[in-house]
């Protein structure tokens, strides 16, 4: 099938490299312009680009896609396949493929429709996710199901440990897809909104750890929020994120969450939380590098007796 590709970040960059070794054409790979990066904002391409580039694949980056509307109608694609591409398409360009547009979505539909769905899905302590390809239509993640596949999500794994996993089987997944459809043996299956959930993007709201609440829910939020963007706390003035936790027991003790109870140089640093306690096992200190509490505790005096604080006006976050 001649496909058109749309795709930016490193989760769509697996779908696009099946699709190089399948047996479908790409007539073209769209993805979001080059942005600056770094101290000296040097213009950086997106993961898709790069690999587009190295695969000799023609490659579009239109700040806006009707920019690109009149080259998509004179392409005449069969089918054009959406994977975190980071825009959204309207009417006008989700009817220029024959065969409609097909979006890899990184949750079970219509369970975590929306921008974060494996962040909020590990954040909320879910077993079980997975990879969904859809029809498109103009309403969020609503279209018709086409395939799913299941994963399990284990008690240590991070939101990237789940990133990987899905972006390998929607790849998997969306060749499948495009097999069937072409051979017309794909079946839609509408979505039950009455099942649906939303999976919104995240806020800074979000990445604070609010000590009150039960050790397994703040262990969520830090697997959630790890590689990116972090969960965070507050200390001596500076943003403190931590990057692993590891529960640590049962018991309202004599302190008030966020207290550091306990600090061992081999084990980690132990807080007070809601109903317990969980050791900090990997952080980092604004302006400094992330690495294991070892290290850290080599290098800082974090003493028992400390609060780590959750309100960023109070403890001077920067």
């Amino acid at each position: 099938m001649k496909i058109v590709f749309m795709g930016s970040p490193d989760f769509a960059v697996p779908s696009l490299r099946n699709l190089v070794e399948s047996k479908h054409h790409i007539s073209a790979v769209v993805t979001q312009p080059d942005r600056p990066r770094g101290r000296g904002k040097k213009l950086i391409p997106t993961p898709v680009k790069q690999f587009a580039v190295s695969m000799g694949l023609p490659v579009l980056q239109p700040q806006k896609l009707h920019e690109i509307k009149d080259r998509l109608i004179e392409i005449k694609p069969e089918v054009i396949v959406v994977v975190a591409f980071g825009k959204i398409l309207d009417e006008e360009i989700i009817a220029i493929p024959s065969h409609g547009c097909i979006n890899v979505h990184a949750s079970l539909l219509p369970k975590y429709r929306g921008a974060a769905p494996i962040h909020r899905a590990v954040m909320n302590g879910e077993s079980v996710t997975g990879v969904t390809t859809m029809f498109m239509d103009t309403g969020l993640d609503t279209g018709d199901i086409l395939l799913k596949d299941a994963v399990n999500i284990g008690a240590g794994d991070t939101a990237g440990d789940v990133h990987d996993c899905l972006a390998e089987k929607g790849a998997r997944l969306l060749v499948k897809t495009l097999d069937l459809l072409e051979a017309g043996e794909i079946v839609r299956v509408p979505q039950n909104d009455e099942e649906a959930s939303y999976a919104p993007p995240l806020t800074g709201s979000d990445e604070i750890i609010n000590w009150n609440q039960p050790a397994k829910d703040i262990k969520n939020l830090v697997r959630g929020l790890n590689p990116w963007p972090g969960a965070r706390t507050f200390w001596d003035g500076k943003v403190l994120k931590i990057w692993r936790v590891e529960s640590a027991g049962a018991g309202n003790g004599t302190s008030s969450p966020g207290t550091v109870v306990d600090v061992n140089i081999n084990e980690g640093i132990k807080v007070q939380v809601g109903d317990g306690y969980i050791i900090i096992t990997e952080l980092q200190l604004q302006g400094g590098k992330r690495m294991d509490a070892p290290q850290f505790l080599r290098g800082h005096s974090l003493n028992p007796g400390t609060i780590l604080g959750n309100n960023a006006g109070k403890e001077g976050m920067k």
